[in-house]
């Protein structure tokens, strides 16, 4: 996208990236005194970023935890890094999109720019760190400087989920368990159909080579190729033609090949194929290709495989495999939802010797996928927003301290608890607090119950009460908790 463009965002995707859920609001704030004048403020948030009510916020974390159980279930560590980079480690490594960058104010002697990934940043520490081998999972905001799409989960601000696997193992074992992870994580989230398009770097390029695309051409045809998801061949075309200066008949030859897709099958005719014979690096390419699909087929997800040669993935980093996860006919049209590849290279350009430490992983795009839940889901209306156990409720005047001892055995035990911060609240309107937050269980503290030792206790779903003894009352909130089905 060019800069010019980023300037030309319509008033309706204005507002829409303003704020996905509330319109903007216009307050007058007086100056002091001295100033005798008004200054308006808008109420909104930056463009392409969104809050997130309490009722969202729940919603999301779901999906993250549910995403971060498949990382853990396959091995991975976390680790964090910093949310902005010196300037130098962020610029080189994206192709076009290095313009997206969002550059920060140089600070005491040290320009440095927002992440605009979580990949970069991670070759960054490998090669700091002198890591031969690892595992790990990243789960952390990203910002680009991009259109944003607010209906398509798109975003400035946004979270990213990365899974990675560095170190130098046999051929496409790793490449090969990212893609199960894709699987795993979009068929748990039930998001509807969905295809995993595979191609691979060195492929493409021994096309652009066999086609007669110059080598320093090659990275920005690449970003060419890759918008055609979103751009017709005859636009795509023509970009490759008048704007990166290749000819006619070069520009026929990709067309050629990048219109096709398949499985094994296209494997086979591409191996035949007189002009990529001669290639080397498409032959090894296509033998990668071919044991991943093996591979894919083990793990029972081969037939989420579209082998797909339009595939490019533009970022300037990736050497070998790539893949791209999209969704099939959702009426939210949110596109891809997860995507990678190899990038072999990326941690030795970092490192004083070059010492490259092979990588390959995986980001999932989970605001597209919250997205499609927030659109499924009556969000607000339905959704529980807090963990709250037991309510401690008061029915008579005058017995606050005692709710306030039982409330604070409750916290000791690691109940989560919760009471009115009225002294004397009607009992009518706690019953009514814990329906509305749906809360299971209400300890309801009465005068008559306390003179025999005991309380009441509530089950608020089905509205049975039973009195419980103070000695026992623990370890009977803890029994009727796990027949809830509401513990930990």
């Amino acid at each position: 996208m060019a800069e010019g463009n980023l300037a030309k965002t319509t008033n309706r995707e204005n507002r829409e990236s303003n704020n996905a859920h509330s319109e903007s609001i216009k307050v007058k704030q007086k100056h002091s005194q001295a100033s005798k004048g008004q200054e308006s403020i808008s109420l909104k948030t930056p463009k392409g970023t969104r809050d997130y009510g309490p009722a969202e916020a729940v919603l999301r974390q779901r999906l993250l935890d549910r995403v971060i159980r498949v990382f853990r279930r396959h091995g991975a560590v976390t680790l964090d890094t910093p949310v902005f980079e010196l300037r130098n480690v962020l610029t080189g490594k994206y192709g076009d999109d290095s313009k997206l960058i969002y550059e920060l104010k140089d600070q005491g002697g040290e320009p440095l720019a927002l992440r605009y990934d979580l990949t970069v940043p991670f070759a960054r520490y490998i090669a700091m760190n002198n890591v031969r081998q690892i595992k790990r999972y990243h789960i952390a905001k990203v910002y680009r400087r991009d259109n944003p799409q607010v209906m398509r989960g798109r975003y400035r601000e946004f979270y990213q989920c990365d899974f990675d696997i560095a170190g130098t193992y046999d051929p496409m074992l790793p490449d090969a368990e990212c893609i199960k992870v894709v699987a795993e994580i979009l068929t748990e989230l039930d998001v509807g159909d969905f295809t995993v398009k595979l191609n691979h770097r060195r492929l493409l390029d021994g096309v652009f080579e066999v086609c007669g695309v110059p080598k320093d051409k090659f990275r920005t045809v690449c970003s060419s190729i890759d918008k055609l998801d979103k751009m017709s061949w005859d636009a795509v075309r023509r970009e490759m033609i008048d704007e990166k200066g290749l000819d006619e008949r070069t520009v026929e030859e990709i067309g050629c090949y990048v219109s096709e897709s398949g499985g094994i099958d296209l494997v086979d005719r591409l191996s035949s194929d007189v002009q990529l014979t001669v290639n080397e690096g498409a032959m090894q390419a296509l033998t990668d290709i071919r044991l991943l699909l093996q591979y894919c087929a083990i793990f029972k997800v081969s037939e989420r495989i579209s082998f797909d040669l339009r595939l490019a993935r533009g970022l300037d980093y990736y050497t070998g495999v790539i893949f791209e996860a999209v969704l099939k006919e959702t009426a939210e049209e949110v596109g891809s939802v997860a995507g990678g590849g190899r990038y072999d290279d990326l941690a030795g350009m970092f490192n004083p010797k070059r010492t490259k430490v092979p990588c390959v992983g995986v980001s999932i795009g989970i605001e597209r996928l919250f997205s499609i839940q927030d659109n499924r889901t009556m969000v607000g209306k339905y959704t529980r927003t807090n963990e709250t156990e037991v309510f401690v409720a008061s029915a008579h005047r005058g017995i606050h301290l005692r709710r306030l001892e039982i409330l604070n055995q409750l916290w000791s035990a690691g109940i989560k608890a919760e009471h009115s911060y009225k002294q004397n609240p009607k009992l009518l309107a706690q019953l009514q607090h814990c329906e509305e937050r749906q809360i299971p269980l209400a300890i309801i503290v009465g005068e008559g119950e306390l003179a025999r030792g005991m309380v009441k206790v509530r089950e608020i779903g089905s509205r049975k009460e039973e009195d419980i003894g103070l000695d026992t009352l623990i370890e009977e909130i803890r029994k009727k908790l796990t027949a809830l089905n509401v513990t930990e």
